[in-house]
C-alpha cells in the first residue's frame, strides 16, 4: 500500500504590478481570489478558471464577481515548476466578456517575461 504523499506547494512570481493590484481589490476578492490561487498551487484548478486564449499554452483566467464588480486574475501554469501570476485587474468593460485589448498586451509581454525566467535568462522574487 502505497502511503499518501502532502501536496507540493508551487511557488508563486508575482510578475509586473500582478500583486499591488490584487492588494488594492476589495478584501473579500483578495480572499476568494487568494484561495483560488492557492487551490492552483496545491495542484487544483478552480471552478471559475477557464483557458485564456491567444496568449500561449496553460495560461488561465480566474474570473470572480464581487458585489457588482468583476475581477480578474491571469496565470501561467504550465511554463515550468513556479506559477505566474501575470495579471490582476478589475474589469471595467461596459461591452459584454472581452477583454480589453490593451489587458491582452500587457498579458503576452508578461507571459514573455515568465518564460525568459523560468529558462533562466532573468532572475525575480519569488514568494
Amino acid at each position: 500500500m502505497d502511503e499518501l504523499k502532502p501536496p507540493v506547494l508551487r511557488s508563486l512570481v508575482w510578475m509586473g504590478d500582478s500583486r499591488r493590484s490584487i492588494r488594492g481589490f476589495p478584501e473579500g476578492a483578495q480572499k476568494l481570489l487568494g484561495d483560488e490561487l492557492q487551490l492552483i498551487q496545491f495542484g487544483g484548478m478552480p471552478k471559475d478558471a477557464k483557458p485564456f486564449k491567444g496568449v500561449g499554452s496553460g495560461v488561465v483566467e480566474i474570473a470572480l464577481r464581487y458585489a457588482s464588480d468583476a475581477y480578474r486574475v491571469v496565470v501561467a501554469v504550465q511554463i515550468g515548476k513556479r506559477i505566474y501570476v501575470l495579471h490582476a485587474f478589475q474589469k471595467k468593460s461596459r461591452r459584454g466578456i472581452e477583454t480589453p485589448q490593451h489587458e491582452i498586451e500587457l498579458i503576452k509581454q508578461r507571459y514573455r517575461h515568465a518564460q525568459e525566467l523560468e529558462h533562466g535568462q532573468k532572475e525575480e522574487t519569488t514568494h
